[in-house]
């Protein structure tokens, strides 16, 4: 005999549409606890569920949340990533400027994303919505609803936010960062990545951490780096090797607050972190400052990344958010950054300054290459 609940599940095909609703909203509450419920008959109540978001509002909402939950099973994860017309339909619903659930569908998305499958999204091909995007790219229309759309702006059911996560997720694959990191010719050669770099400071801590992550994947792809290091602006007339996608400001205004400079320390900085307000405030999220530092770090990987870094002086930047913040593992990361780009490079002699804190006026201390063979710099190729 089945169960109360399963007949309950049951009901999600019921040709009654008071019964698919009672059933949708009960639902919802056993889509966290009990998502083997869901996965009967070989997933017959997720093939409801996807023909439920085209139903009613209430039963359309219930049956996105209820995806939404359930997706964090690897079956029905794979199920959902895997269904092409289930893509299309959910592509087709974020670029509808009156789509009610978009946010809804953004975090779909963003869940759907954990599955290798979904790397086909950045080769996909659909027709252009017009009042979003002059791109037939799949990819680009995403960008456009998350620019384009940030509070409200272009669907006043939305804001697009968890599109952030979205791109993080598909920025862990390496045709998600070359896509990323790549000028697009269609699109008079900008570089993707610098649509979304500019949220790193938005009101919208979903933003914020979304875009923190998408940079901190992106900077894993080393054969890129020279063009996120770059300040060189995007200029359609010139080939991409000149094209810049000026990061790094992105990623330290959120680990600067406002600290004066001597002009030692200032000198070379890059013109975008200089003359802060007074009332500037660091991040307050330690996972997003985290995020930051770690995303320094890759970019140091090579020497021309620490050249570059040295150059601008991040040091002082990142000696003042170790002595600003109580969070061990923010300190712990800023001591990592600093231990790489002020160590000395071969043949140089050791080149961090004094008075950055602790016994030995430093930030750290500096272990031997002998001591330590984790702490040796290795160039990435």
């Amino acid at each position: 005999m089945p169960t109360e609940l399963e007949e309950l599940v049951e009901f999600l095909h019921h040709g009654n549409t008071q019964i698919r609703q009672v059933a949708a909203e009960h639902l919802v509450g056993y889509s966290q606890a009990d998502v083997p419920l869901f996965k009967r008959n070989q997933l017959e109540p997720v093939k409801d569920l996807k023909l439920l978001i085209k139903d009613y509002a209430p039963i359309a909402k219930n049956a996105f949340t209820i995806l939404i939950n359930i997706s964090s099973d690897t079956e029905v994860l794979k199920d959902l990533a895997k269904d092409d017309a289930f893509l299309e339909m959910l592509l087709s619903r974020i670029t509808n400027p009156k789509e009610p659930n978009a946010n809804e569908i953004a975090m779909l998305l963003a869940n759907m994303a954990k599955d290798d499958s979904l790397q086909r999204v950045l080769e996909l091909k659909r027709d252009i919505p017009k009042e979003l995007s002059k791109s037939t790219w799949a990819m680009d229309q995403l960008m456009d609803c998350f620019v384009k759309g940030a509070e409200g702006a272009y669907n006043q059911h939305a804001d697009f936010d968890y599109l952030s996560y979205f791109f993080a997720d598909l920025a862990k694959f390496p045709k998600g960062r070359e896509y990323l990191t790549t000028p697009q010719e269609h699109d008079a050669n900008i570089i993707p990545i610098t649509k979304i770099q500019v949220f790193t400071d938005h009101a919208s801590h979903i933003r914020r951490l979304g875009v923190a992550s998408t940079i901190k994947n992106v900077c894993f792809h080393v054969p890129a780096h020279p063009v996120l290091l770059s300040n060189l602006p995007s200029d359609p007339n010139l080939p991409p090797p000149s094209i810049g996608a000026n990061l790094l400001p992105y990623i330290l205004l959120p680990l600067m607050g406002p600290e004066e400079y001597s002009d030692e320390d200032t000198e070379g900085m890059l013109d975008e972190l200089q003359l802060l307000e007074p009332d500037k405030e660091r991040e307050k999220d330690v996972e997003i400052m985290k995020a930051h530092l770690e995303s320094l770090l890759l970019l140091s990987t090579t020497q021309d990344g620490r050249d570059v870094l040295r150059r601008i002086k991040v040091y002082p930047i990142v000696r003042e958010c170790h002595l600003h913040t109580d969070d061990e593992g923010v300190r712990e990361a800023c001591d990592r950054v600093v231990q790489i780009i002020m160590r000395k490079e071969e043949g140089e002699e050791e080149d961090i300054p004094d008075g950055v804190g602790g016994d030995s006026g430093r930030m750290v201390e500096l272990k031997d290459e002998e001591e330590d063979e984790d702490e040796k710099i290795v160039d990435i190729l």
